[in-house]
């Protein structure tokens, strides 16, 4: 019952809260704090910025914290081969998402050129930035930094440096190189802080979830 319990019933629990995120979560944050609308020009809900990190925050918090994991329990290398995969995979996932959520937006106010402002899959070097390269990043600086130790103040801190690093990197790629970096110059602290909160609390969150698996002993063998 208890292999049960950790391979089949947790497992499907996690797997349908991740998808309660986007499909349930989302239309009732967008109904109780509306976002700026491209259309109308109304400004939408100063809260609307709850919905961006409850979602894509969490999409990513979910994404990064596998290699960030696997970097503390295991090795830097075992990290950014992690990120690597997560990161491309995500970047895929994200970039058709903006693509086909752009193409429906624009298409509404400029249908001749919906598709000129709606390419992201490959014209944005920031999404390769945030996504593949900080996953590299954020899995192989945790364990570089962490280097096999299971004491928690190191795990916690080579996870809190990796990921503020990886942060600041998407703000400034985001800013500087982004297809739409015009919306992060024009309010860069809300950007920053949309950016910022989530890497932030997976910091905290994948250390401590590392130290527990070490009190089990799940983590992986070194040799």
């Amino acid at each position: 019952m208890k292999d049960v319990g950790y391979g089949l019933v947790i497992p499907v629990l996690v797997g349908l809260l991740v998808v309660a995120f986007p499909a349930i979560f989302r239309p009732a944050l967008d109904a109780a704090f509306p976002p700026p609308n491209m259309i109308t020009g109304a400004a939408g809900s100063s809260l609307a910025v709850l919905t961006t990190i409850l979602t894509h925050g969490f999409a990513l918090i979910l994404v990064f914290a596998i290699p960030v994991v696997l970097g503390l329990v295991w090795n830097k290398w075992a990290g950014g081969a992690a990120g690597f995969l997560m990161g491309t995979l995500y970047y895929v996932a994200f970039a058709g998402y903006t693509i086909t959520s752009n193409m429906l937006t624009f298409a509404q106010i400029d249908p001749a050129s919906a598709f000129a402002y709606s390419k992201n899959l490959y014209a944005d070097p920031s999404f390769i930035g945030d996504y593949i390269v900080g996953g590299v990043l954020i899995g192989y600086i945790a364990g570089a930094l962490c280097n096999g130790s299971s004491g928690f103040k190191r795990m916690l801190g080579a996870g809190l440096t990796a990921a503020l690093t990886v942060g600041i990197l998407t703000f400034v790629f985001n800013y500087t190189v982004s297809f739409g970096a015009w919306m992060t110059q024009n309010d860069p602290l809300y950007a920053l802080f949309t950016t910022m909160l989530p890497l932030i609390i997976l910091g905290i969150i994948a250390p401590i979830i590392s130290k527990v698996m070490t009190w089990y002993g799940l983590q992986p063998v070194r040799h």
